[in-house]
């Protein structure tokens, strides 16, 4: 069972998005039926902090066979967070937000943050972590901190591939990779890469990084589809990923390309 554990959609019609205004060829409506082919199912990540979204996601995927589960979005901060989350339909495997956005490097820690992650590790929900290198610091203190909630590293934390200087992402993503509560998605690579002229050899120093951290069996592909169209085309994020890890056994691979996602998210196709 193949599973890109990373998509996004999104309907302009319904909701406008002011982020995507600079972006032209993204600058459109991606729904269910322009799911690229290749993956038997897929991870729907949320877009916007707004619950709605998130209610209207969860609507798609039971509609859906192609997506397995949604990742959502709920306010952490909220006293209520716990009975939000049950009142969320089924196909909810995880929640996030959107953590590079948040101007304190330490938004993580605060109190009201981690008692909304509690009731989601409560759950049995996973948190994905969208963040930038600078607030790699302290995802490694909330993973230590909660070391019952299951994290998911999205985009591998943004590694700077556009400019090569890995050396204190590598080593904060090794700190981070220690914790064994954490996995990590090979997703929104070509985006952080120069969008123009990116080439495997770009991607593969972040990649064995992270396949030396996590080992194969606490990483899974992502396409960050429609997002990746920016660098590339679908099929190309695919065969950089497949040609980055040619090395590993069929065993891994096969993890890398779905075992890890579904084992992760509880996805039951």
């Amino acid at each position: 069972m193949r599973i890109d554990a990373h998509h996004h959609l999104w309907d302009l019609s319904r909701r406008p998005q002011e982020w995507l205004e600079p972006l032209g060829p993204i600058h459109r409506s991606f729904g269910v039926d322009d799911l690229p082919p290749g993956f038997d199912h897929t991870v729907l990540v949320q877009v916007l902090a707004d619950l709605d979204e998130t209610r209207e996601f969860l609507a798609l995927a039971a509609a859906s066979d192609r997506i397995a589960g949604v990742v959502g979005w709920v306010d952490l901060t909220a006293p209520d967070v716990g009975d939000v989350l049950d009142s969320l339909p089924a196909g909810l495997v995880g929640v996030r937000h959107l953590v590079q956005a948040e101007p304190d490097p330490r938004w993580l820690l605060r109190p009201d943050v981690q008692r909304g992650l509690r009731a989601v590790g409560a759950r049995g929900l996973v948190y994905d972590l969208l963040t930038l290198p600078p607030q790699l610091p302290a995802a490694i203190e909330l993973v230590t901190t909660l070391p019952d909630v299951r994290f998911v590293l999205d985009h591998l934390s943004k590694p700077p591939l556009a400019t090569g200087d890995l050396a204190s992402w590598a080593g904060e993503l090794r700190r981070l990779a220690a914790a064994p509560n954490v996995v990590a998605k090979l997703s929104g690579l070509v985006t952080e890469a120069n969008w123009a002229s990116w080439s495997v050899a770009d991607l593969r120093p972040a990649v064995e990084v992270a396949v030396e951290s996590f080992g194969p069996d606490r990483l899974m592909f992502g396409s960050d589809w429609p997002v990746c169209l920016l660098a590339a085309p679908y099929a190309d994020v695919v065969k950089a990923t497949e040609e980055l890890v040619a090395d590993l056994s069929a065993d891994e691979r096969a993890a890398i390309f779905g075992g890890t996602a579904a084992a992760t998210y509880g996805l039951v196709p």
